[in-house]
């Protein structure tokens, strides 16, 4: 079984934000295949686009998945809709979790669904910050750090780290 290394933007701003997170992590974690081996800090921001909404708790997680792209990125969609996320929503609109595919083996992959990296990854400091809390790959179609993406960014919002904190449950081993 080959596993890959992928890094997932996770956020919320509806509710009990650090809870909703929380079980997302936990309903990751159960995934055939999959464990949840990191979690950056938590950061607070200010929402993207509508600005008439609470702030986000917004973070960073590290899989190892043997899951391929296409059903890792269902599998976070079946997540978000049992947690309460509507199947279509607005763009920008107030959430009770989002999980974005950011990173899968430092590769590039693109259909009708989805886009890895991250489309938006390198201009948003709510996703390099929490990345940059675990590890500083290279992006593979710019050819950069994180770090340098960073420092590039024209993003000015303001990340407060909170003290707020996400549990791993590691499996337990059978036997």
């Amino acid at each position: 079984m080959t596993t890959h290394q992928v890094y997932i933007g996770i956020g919320s701003n509806i509710g009990d934000r650090l809870r909703y997170m929380q079980e997302a992590v936990r309903r990751l974690d159960t995934l055939q295949q999959t464990t949840v081996s990191a979690v950056s800090s938590i950061y607070m921001t200010e929402p993207v686009g509508e600005s008439s909404q609470n702030r986000f708790y917004n973070g960073v997680l590290l899989l190892n998945t043997a899951l391929p792209p296409e059903e890792l990125r269902r599998e976070c969609k079946i997540i978000e809709q049992e947690l309460g996320r509507p199947e279509n929503y607005e763009r920008w609109s107030p959430r009770v979790i989002d999980l974005d595919i950011l990173l899968y083996n430092l590769q590039c992959f693109k259909s009708e669904t989805l886009s890895i990296p991250h489309r938006e990854l390198h201009r948003r400091k709510f996703v390099l910050v929490p990345l940059l809390d675990l590890a500083n790959p290279l992006h593979p179609e710019m050819q950069r750090s994180i770090l340098q993406l960073l420092q590039l960014c024209t993003d000015r919002s303001v990340l407060i780290k909170t003290r707020e904190k996400i549990d791993i449950n590691k499996k337990r081993s059978a036997g």
